[in-house]
Protein backbone atom coordinates (compact mmCIF):
# COMPACT_ATOMS: atom_id res chain seq x y z
CA UNK A 1 0.00 0.00 0.00
CA UNK A 2 3.04 2.49 1.14
CA UNK A 3 4.51 2.54 -2.48
CA UNK A 4 1.24 3.03 -3.91
CA UNK A 5 -0.10 5.42 -1.81
CA UNK A 6 2.86 7.53 -2.59
CA UNK A 7 2.99 7.72 -6.02
CA UNK A 8 -0.32 8.91 -6.13
CA UNK A 9 0.32 11.37 -3.95
CA UNK A 10 3.28 12.12 -6.14
CA UNK A 11 1.63 12.03 -9.38
CA UNK A 12 3.74 9.28 -10.69
CA UNK A 13 0.95 6.55 -12.17
CA UNK A 14 2.08 5.03 -15.16
CA UNK A 15 0.03 2.50 -15.44
CA UNK A 16 -2.84 5.14 -15.93
CA UNK A 17 -1.19 5.35 -19.43
CA UNK A 18 -2.51 2.63 -21.00
CA UNK A 19 -5.96 3.60 -21.44
CA UNK A 20 -4.75 6.88 -23.36
CA UNK A 21 -2.54 4.61 -25.18
CA UNK A 22 -5.72 2.59 -26.87
CA UNK A 23 -5.79 0.06 -23.85
CA UNK A 24 -9.22 1.18 -23.94
CA UNK A 25 -10.45 -0.19 -27.02
CA UNK A 26 -8.91 -2.99 -26.60
CA UNK A 27 -10.23 -3.58 -23.37
CA UNK A 28 -13.82 -2.32 -24.56
CA UNK A 29 -13.86 -5.50 -27.53
CA UNK A 30 -12.66 -8.16 -25.07
CA UNK A 31 -15.87 -7.03 -22.58
CA UNK A 32 -17.85 -6.99 -25.56
CA UNK A 33 -17.00 -10.32 -26.24
CA UNK A 34 -17.74 -11.77 -22.64
CA UNK A 35 -21.12 -9.86 -22.93
CA UNK A 36 -22.02 -11.68 -26.35
CA UNK A 37 -21.26 -15.27 -25.05
CA UNK A 38 -22.84 -15.12 -21.76
CA UNK A 39 -26.36 -16.41 -22.51
CA UNK A 40 -27.84 -14.85 -19.27
CA UNK A 41 -26.32 -11.31 -19.77
CA UNK A 42 -23.78 -9.14 -18.15
CA UNK A 43 -23.64 -10.76 -14.27
CA UNK A 44 -21.00 -9.24 -12.02
CA UNK A 45 -18.03 -8.05 -12.52
CA UNK A 46 -14.73 -6.87 -10.15
CA UNK A 47 -12.63 -4.82 -10.94
CA UNK A 48 -9.20 -6.11 -9.07
CA UNK A 49 -6.79 -2.73 -8.21
CA UNK A 50 -8.99 -0.53 -9.55
CA UNK A 51 -7.52 2.62 -9.14
CA UNK A 52 -9.24 5.87 -9.20
CA UNK A 53 -11.40 3.72 -11.46
CA UNK A 54 -10.05 4.21 -15.50
CA UNK A 55 -11.61 1.57 -16.46
CA UNK A 56 -14.06 -0.07 -13.92
CA UNK A 57 -16.83 2.29 -15.66
CA UNK A 58 -16.37 0.32 -19.43
CA UNK A 59 -17.80 -2.73 -17.07
CA UNK A 60 -20.97 -0.47 -16.19
CA UNK A 61 -21.72 0.65 -19.76
CA UNK A 62 -21.74 -2.69 -20.93
CA UNK A 63 -24.01 -3.95 -18.69
CA UNK A 64 -22.38 -5.55 -15.76
CA UNK A 65 -22.69 -5.09 -11.87
CA UNK A 66 -19.78 -3.27 -11.74
CA UNK A 67 -17.31 -3.08 -8.21
CA UNK A 68 -13.93 -1.87 -8.14
CA UNK A 69 -11.40 -2.78 -5.35
CA UNK A 70 -8.17 -0.88 -4.50
CA UNK A 71 -5.50 -0.94 -1.47
CA UNK A 72 -5.14 3.16 -1.76
CA UNK A 73 -8.22 5.35 -0.18
CA UNK A 74 -7.26 7.90 -2.22
CA UNK A 75 -7.66 6.19 -4.95
CA UNK A 76 -11.17 4.64 -4.09
CA UNK A 77 -12.28 8.09 -3.30
CA UNK A 78 -10.91 10.05 -6.65
CA UNK A 79 -13.07 7.28 -7.95
CA UNK A 80 -16.15 7.59 -6.25
CA UNK A 81 -16.29 11.47 -7.23
CA UNK A 82 -15.28 10.58 -11.20
CA UNK A 83 -18.42 7.83 -10.64
CA UNK A 84 -21.02 6.69 -12.37
CA UNK A 85 -23.05 6.17 -9.51
CA UNK A 86 -24.35 3.02 -10.56
CA UNK A 87 -20.70 1.39 -9.97
CA UNK A 88 -19.67 0.57 -6.66
CA UNK A 89 -16.05 0.85 -5.40
CA UNK A 90 -14.61 -0.47 -2.11
CA UNK A 91 -11.22 -0.22 -0.26
CA UNK A 92 -9.82 -3.07 0.18
CA UNK A 93 -6.97 -5.11 0.09
CA UNK A 94 -6.39 -8.09 -3.14
CA UNK A 95 -4.66 -10.56 -2.01
CA UNK A 96 -7.69 -10.65 1.24
CA UNK A 97 -10.68 -11.18 -1.10
CA UNK A 98 -11.74 -14.52 0.16
CA UNK A 99 -12.75 -12.45 3.58
CA UNK A 100 -13.91 -9.44 1.88
CA UNK A 101 -17.30 -10.19 2.21
CA UNK A 102 -18.10 -8.63 -1.54
CA UNK A 103 -19.85 -11.70 -2.61
CA UNK A 104 -19.72 -13.74 -6.08
CA UNK A 105 -18.46 -12.46 -9.43
CA UNK A 106 -19.24 -13.94 -12.58
CA UNK A 107 -16.29 -11.24 -14.23
CA UNK A 108 -13.06 -10.37 -12.52
CA UNK A 109 -11.08 -7.75 -14.33
CA UNK A 110 -7.33 -7.28 -13.41
CA UNK A 111 -5.72 -4.61 -15.31
CA UNK A 112 -1.53 -4.62 -14.49
CA UNK A 113 -2.37 -5.59 -10.65
CA UNK A 114 -1.04 -8.71 -10.50
CA UNK A 115 2.04 -8.21 -12.30
CA UNK A 116 3.26 -6.29 -8.82
CA UNK A 117 2.84 -8.32 -6.87
CA UNK A 118 5.14 -10.44 -4.66
CA UNK A 119 4.90 -14.51 -5.09
CA UNK A 120 3.02 -14.97 -2.26
CA UNK A 121 0.92 -12.39 -2.81
CA UNK A 122 0.03 -13.78 -6.64
CA UNK A 123 -1.18 -17.04 -5.29
CA UNK A 124 -3.21 -14.58 -2.36
CA UNK A 125 -4.75 -12.93 -4.98
CA UNK A 126 -5.81 -15.89 -7.25
CA UNK A 127 -7.24 -17.93 -3.81
CA UNK A 128 -8.89 -14.99 -3.25
CA UNK A 129 -10.19 -15.05 -6.62
CA UNK A 130 -11.59 -18.29 -7.07
CA UNK A 131 -13.25 -17.89 -3.71
CA UNK A 132 -15.54 -14.90 -5.02
CA UNK A 133 -15.73 -16.63 -8.48
CA UNK A 134 -19.04 -17.85 -9.52
CA UNK A 135 -19.60 -20.96 -11.70
CA UNK A 136 -18.06 -20.35 -15.64
CA UNK A 137 -16.66 -17.19 -14.34
CA UNK A 138 -14.34 -15.47 -16.43
CA UNK A 139 -10.68 -14.03 -15.71
CA UNK A 140 -9.54 -11.06 -17.70
CA UNK A 141 -5.68 -10.30 -16.97
CA UNK A 142 -3.54 -7.47 -18.59
CA UNK A 143 -0.27 -8.11 -17.64
CA UNK A 144 3.66 -7.00 -18.69
CA UNK A 145 5.65 -9.44 -19.59
CA UNK A 146 9.32 -10.21 -18.21
CA UNK A 147 12.08 -7.82 -19.29
CA UNK A 148 15.57 -6.38 -18.93
CA UNK A 149 13.37 -3.26 -18.07
CA UNK A 150 12.26 -5.17 -14.67
CA UNK A 151 13.50 -2.15 -11.94
CA UNK A 152 11.19 0.08 -14.04
CA UNK A 153 8.36 -1.85 -14.97
CA UNK A 154 7.05 -4.80 -12.96
CA UNK A 155 6.54 -8.54 -15.41
CA UNK A 156 5.21 -11.73 -14.87
CA UNK A 157 5.16 -14.58 -17.18
CA UNK A 158 2.47 -16.39 -18.65
CA UNK A 159 3.62 -19.63 -16.19
CA UNK A 160 3.59 -17.35 -12.82
CA UNK A 161 -0.02 -16.38 -13.81
CA UNK A 162 -1.50 -19.49 -14.57
CA UNK A 163 0.54 -21.26 -11.07
CA UNK A 164 -1.64 -18.86 -9.29
CA UNK A 165 -4.91 -19.86 -10.77
CA UNK A 166 -5.31 -23.69 -10.50
CA UNK A 167 -8.72 -24.60 -11.55
CA UNK A 168 -8.80 -22.31 -14.10
CA UNK A 169 -8.48 -22.49 -17.79
CA UNK A 170 -6.30 -20.71 -19.67
CA UNK A 171 -8.78 -19.50 -23.04
CA UNK A 172 -6.37 -17.21 -25.05
CA UNK A 173 -3.49 -15.26 -24.97
CA UNK A 174 -2.99 -12.00 -26.88
CA UNK A 175 -0.99 -9.12 -27.36
CA UNK A 176 -1.77 -6.21 -26.34
CA UNK A 177 -1.68 -2.86 -28.07
CA UNK A 178 1.33 -0.79 -27.22
CA UNK A 179 1.06 2.36 -29.51
CA UNK A 180 1.26 5.20 -27.49
CA UNK A 181 2.56 3.59 -24.62
CA UNK A 182 5.74 5.32 -24.06
CA UNK A 183 9.14 3.54 -22.99
CA UNK A 184 9.69 1.18 -21.36
CA UNK A 185 6.33 -0.19 -20.97
CA UNK A 186 6.28 -0.30 -25.04
CA UNK A 187 8.94 -2.68 -24.64
CA UNK A 188 7.79 -5.21 -22.15
CA UNK A 189 5.32 -7.60 -24.57
CA UNK A 190 2.14 -6.96 -22.77
CA UNK A 191 -0.48 -9.80 -22.80
CA UNK A 192 -4.28 -10.33 -22.71
CA UNK A 193 -4.89 -13.26 -20.51
CA UNK A 194 -8.64 -14.76 -20.42
CA UNK A 195 -9.03 -17.10 -18.03
CA UNK A 196 -12.48 -19.55 -17.32
CA UNK A 197 -13.49 -21.37 -13.83
CA UNK A 198 -13.26 -24.96 -14.69
CA UNK A 199 -13.72 -26.48 -11.36
CA UNK A 200 -15.55 -25.82 -7.99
Amino acid sequence: MTKYAWMYRLGLTPWERYGAAGGAAQLGALLDRETRERSTGPGRALDIGCGRGQFTPELARRGWEAVGVDIVPEAVEAARRKGPAEVAYVVGDVTGLESSGLGAFDLFLDIGCFQGLDTDQRAAEGRGVTALAAPGATLLMLAFGPSRYRRLVEGVAQAQIEAAFPGWELLTAEDARTSGLGWPMNRTSPRWYRFRRTTG
